[in-house]
């Protein structure tokens, strides 16, 4: 246990902070650290549960039964990517007049939307005929989107490797050397380092 003084003293030979990290205690327990790298870890620790937490919301895109090529085309890119991104979607099929005689029209459609996305969804609720509109769930397939790419990384791995007796460049570009003086920086960065203590040193304020 160390004073305020001493531990101020001690932080400053170290080139750290002095940081207070509970100050409800008695007496208030304060931490020698570099309190940058402790904010820059923070962040990126918390980006990185943002990124792995699932935020699931239902998107939905509607669809004719006479919708031209392109249309098709892009809204399918459109609910790809949101089933890329996670989401579940809503695909609506929306009749007129007499088009809602011909259901078959809206599960062509269905059909052809399924087959496009692939391994990508799976279908959570069938099609069903509700009033002038049909609609279907599709939910992001994540196993038979790492069955897919399974699949292609042997065939991109053959895309990487050089053709049979094909030969490195000769100007060597593809190749790394130590430069001189790198072993040197390297030394004084270990010889810069060696006097650091762990960010772990603790110390206590008395009152």
């Amino acid at each position: 246990m160390k004073t305020l003084p001493e531990a101020l003293a001690t932080a400053r030979q170290l080139d750290l902070d002095l940081v207070e990290v509970a100050p409800d205690a008695n007496p208030p327990v304060v931490r020698i650290m570099d309190y940058n790298r402790f904010k820059y870890e923070t962040a990126q620790k918390a980006k990185e549960s943002r990124k792995k937490a699932t935020n699931t919301s239902i998107k939905e895109m509607k669809y004719r039964p006479k919708i031209g090529t392109g249309d098709f085309s892009t809204k399918t890119r459109q609910v790809a990517k949101f089933l890329e991104e996670g989401h579940k979607v809503k695909v609506t099929i929306t009749f007129r007049g007499r088009e809602v005689s011909h259901p078959e029209l809206g599960m062509k459609i269905l059909d052809e939307l399924v087959e496009q996305v692939g391994p990508l969804a799976k279908v959570e609720a069938a099609p069903r005929l509700d009033g002038r509109n049909m609609t279907m769930v599709l939910a992001p397939d994540r196993r038979g989107r790492q069955a897919q790419q399974a699949s292609q990384a042997p065939a991109q791995q053959a895309l990487d490797q050089p053709a049979k007796g094909e030969e490195p460049p000769a100007d060597g570009s593809e190749q790394e050397s130590a430069l001189p003086g790198h072993e040197a920086g390297a030394a004084n960065d270990q010889e810069a380092g060696a006097g650091r203590v762990p960010a772990a040193v603790s110390a206590a304020v008395t009152t």
